[in-house]
């Protein structure tokens, strides 16, 4: 199976984007600080401030999954943690954070489980929950359908900003692991794993080592906040030349968005395990291994690029795993498949 075989086309998706990158650049002047791809946008209100980091994001069909469980304690929490992530890519620490929740109808025991994750998500990455929005549309929503979306700003110093721009050839490549499917790819997990497998969120296939289905899928997004905290304080946050969110498009449109012209992050997969969750994916769907590491981010949920006489394994609790290095190239990206 193909990720356009569950109705999520990648491609069509660039085309579209490109085709109105006029229209977005027209509203931009000397303020906007960053480039289109970026992972978020930066803002400088004033000359000498801080940048304001902003980024808007789901949690796509995962709401599905939550559905299913009858579980929505998780997804509030997935969709922050995905925010600060996004913006922690470009060196910024969160500030506030503002929700937006529609459904086709509201259900009073359903909003105060997602609320109480959002909330959770905020307290434990030190932002804000400072607004939201709420909006029953029966007839756009089947019954019992939700979705989720939200929106994160946060702050950096212009001198702390990670864009990328110092990678350079010989630099070490770092995989910090994630927690599961985070908040991408569940369209194709769930076609795979929930239709053409027939497995119900209750069941416990030997491969998930007594983990439900359910609670596989329902893993928490995991944040890095802390974690690059923790690499700064040892290295120093020159140490660190990118970082990389693998999110949708995975390893082969992440990664070519902070890497420099001729350029080539060379990764290795056999340097660490993809969780149970993949493989399981992968067998039951017959999914190509160049479309998995497209589609979903196979156990490593940040990539950390650093100056070659950095060792992330001595950071406590990191978990880093080094999975390539930067080479010259025109590729950008390199994986043997």
């Amino acid at each position: 199976m193909k990720y356009a075989d569950s109705g999520v086309n990648i491609d069509a998706a660039t085309r579209a984007l490109d085709r109105s990158k006029k229209a977005i650049r027209s509203t931009w002047d000397s303020r906007v600080r960053n480039e289109l791809g970026a992972f978020g946008g930066l803002f400088q209100a004033a000359e000498g401030e801080p940048l304001l980091v902003a980024s808007v994001d789901g949690v796509g069909t995962k709401v599905m999954v939550a559905k299913l469980a009858g579980r929505y304690d998780t997804v509030g929490q997935d969709l922050v943690n995905h925010c600060v992530d996004d913006i922690l890519v470009q060196g910024a620490e969160p500030l506030f954070f503002l929700d937006y929740f529609a459904t086709s109808r509201l259900k009073e025991d359903v909003l105060p489980e997602i609320i109480a994750g959002f909330a959770r998500g905020c307290r434990e990455n030190g932002c804000a929950l400072l607004g939201g929005e709420t909006a029953e549309m029966p007839g756009v929503y089947g019954e019992g359908e939700f979705d989720l979306a939200g929106t994160i700003v946060g702050r950096v110093r212009e001198e702390d900003v990670i864009d990328g721009s110092g990678i350079m050839a010989g630099d070490r490549v770092w995989g910090l692991p994630s927690t599961g499917l985070h908040t991408n790819g569940y369209s194709l997990a769930r076609a795979v794993l929930l239709e053409e497998a027939g497995f119900k969120v209750t069941d416990k296939p030997t491969e998930l080592g007594g983990k439900s289905v359910g609670d596989a899928l329902l893993a928490v997004h995991r944040s890095y906040l802390n974690d690059l905290r923790a690499v700064w304080s040892v290295f120093g946050r020159p140490a660190v030349h990118g970082l990389v969110h693998i999110t949708g498009g995975g390893f082969y449109d992440d990664i070519p968005r902070v890497v420099p012209d001729g350029l080539c992050v060379d990764v290795d997969p056999s340097t660490w395990i993809p969780l149970p969750v993949f493989k399981l994916i992968e067998e039951k769907g017959g999914v190509a291994d160049r479309e998995m590491y497209r589609v979903f981010n196979m156990g490593v949920g940040m990539v950390v690029v650093t100056a070659k006489e950095v060792d992330l394994t001595k950071v406590e609790g990191l978990g880093a795993t080094e999975i390539g290095t930067v080479i010259p190239g025109s590729e950008k990206v390199r994986l043997p498949f």
